[in-house]
């Protein structure tokens, strides 16, 4: 398995879990952070064995963010940046075929609350908030933090807790639909590991097309969605997958998917 200075891999079974790795600096996000995660996601993505992601940080946060000694540096590129390193790490997860699920511990400030909100799940711990601390420092979200809130709590409250800078606790984030789960934080590696092993067992081709579904419905009208979810079903009902579905229920057996 390839090594990573700032990032660490583990394999539960069919399930891969990513864990940011300065946890010294509250994992903030510093270029090697951001070449790290991208060539992990990547290898995860492309590796047929693995099923699902689990996304999340090291030590006491999951990430406080951008990593502020990058910030104050004289050349410093915000746009180049967050175009040419950080989109394609979140594209890569919104992108991937299989599910990714963040684990979200301690806090999820700036620029990781977006990592949080791009996975297609999110566990948070009860102790666990996400923070836009932006307007405090004269700045707005980015990574696409404002396409996720805008598009889960809708224009008007969303620019309030952008002007607010208030921290969204745990349980206040499953409220708005920020979160799936809150779970006790001794215990959120332990339930975000064996839900995502739950959803691995199901039919992959399900679970991508599925996602690829939904990605497409945020942007889509109806009569376009209709269309597109015709041209998904069509591939998932030719696959072997589906064939293996229908035997298996006939024959009152657990199916053995392929993801073909």
């Amino acid at each position: 398995m390839t090594h990573y200075d700032t990032v660490t891999v583990a394999t539960h079974g069919s399930v891969a879990l990513l864990s940011l790795a300065r946890a010294d600096n509250l994992n903030a996000f510093n270029e090697a952070l951001r070449r790290d995660l991208l060539q992990a996601a990547t290898a995860v993505n492309n590796d047929e064995r693995i099923r699902a992601v689990v996304l999340t940080g090291s030590g006491r946060a999951f990430s406080a963010g951008a990593d502020l000694a990058e910030v104050q540096r004289e050349d410093f590129d915000v746009e180049g940046q967050l175009n040419n390193e950080y989109k394609p790490v979140l594209m890569a997860i919104t992108n991937a075929p299989k599910p990714w699920i963040s684990a979200v511990n301690g806090a999820a400030a700036g620029i990781g609350s977006a990592f949080a909100m791009v996975c297609d799940l999110t566990v948070m711990a009860e102790n666990a908030f996400l923070y836009q601390a932006f307007t405090a420092i004269s700045l707005i979200p980015d990574g696409g933090a404002t396409w996720h809130l805008a598009r889960t709590l809708g224009r008007k409250r969303a620019y309030e807790l952008i002007l607010s800078g208030e921290k969204l606790a745990a349980s206040r984030c499953l409220e708005l639909g920020l979160c799936n789960r809150v779970v006790p934080a001794e215990s959120l590696l332990t339930d975000t590991l064996e839900w995502a092993r739950e959803i691995a067992g199901k039919a992959p081709l399900s679970l991508r097309y599925a996602k690829e579904a939904l990605n497409a419905a945020m942007e889509t009208d109806l009569a376009g969605m209709i269309t597109e979810e015709a041209r998904l079903q069509k591939i998932c009902v030719a696959s072997a997958d589906a064939r293996e579905g229908v035997a298996a229920f006939l024959d009152k057996r657990p199916p053995r998917w392929q993801g073909k």
